[in-house]
């Protein structure tokens, strides 16, 4: 009887370790597509990086993104110019939302809107989100990018990037969700057509 209380005792802050543990970010998942009008004309161009139609996040909230968008594709020859002169156009997207356990969200269709692809997105938007919850809060961070040619209008890349982060780790900000994204979404443009892919990002 004695043995069995002392392993009771034991046993229960056992228990509750395993109840808070936070399970760590990412990886960040990536999907892309390539239209096969797209070779010779992705990189080296002038490019606009702009808020697209229907964007869950806008104004200030989207600005790290696009900022991350324009620094990753500079890495592939592009550089950031006015719709004026530009020759491409990069469409950004971005919807954030905060889930505890038990949440569940159901997917929706969503595009930067394109012809090369459909994507499956979570509903929620980001405004307010708390980020000093407890150990089973997360934020899931999605973005899309799609790059238009500005004289055929066709769309020649699109991109989805989905995080999932704790709530107090750094990658559920703004700014560390957007580098993160864009890094992974980005790396070794532009892929191949359909693929998905995961990068390992740092909690």
């Amino acid at each position: 009887m004695k043995a069995l209380s002392a392993f009771s005792l034991v046993a229960i802050p056992l228990a509750l370790c395993a109840c808070t543990t936070t399970r760590p970010a990412g990886p960040v998942e990536v999907t892309r597509f390539v239209a096969s009008e797209a070779v010779g004309q992705l990189g080296d161009a002038r490019l606009m990086v702009e808020t697209a139609p229907g964007s869950p996040e806008q104004g200030l909230a989207l600005t790290p993104f696009k900022a991350a968008v324009a620094r990753e594709l500079g890495a592939y020859g592009y550089i950031e110019n006015s719709r004026a002169v530009a020759q491409q156009l990069a469409s950004v997207s971005v919807e954030r939302t905060q889930m505890t356990a038990g949440d569940r969200r159901g997917p929706v269709s969503v595009g930067a809107g394109g012809s090369t692809g459909r994507y499956g997105s979570g509903l929620g938007v980001g405004v307010g989100l708390n980020l000093g919850g407890g150990p089973d809060e997360r934020v899931i961070t999605r973005m899309s990018v799609s790059i238009r040619d500005v004289t055929s209008g066709a769309v020649l890349w699109e991109g989805r990037a989905r995080l999932d982060a704790p709530a107090k780790s750094p990658l559920a900000t703004a700014e560390g969700a957007a580098d993160a994204l864009a890094d992974a979404m980005f790396r070794g443009f532009p892929g191949n057509n359909g693929e998905t892919i995961e990068v390992e990002v740092n909690p």
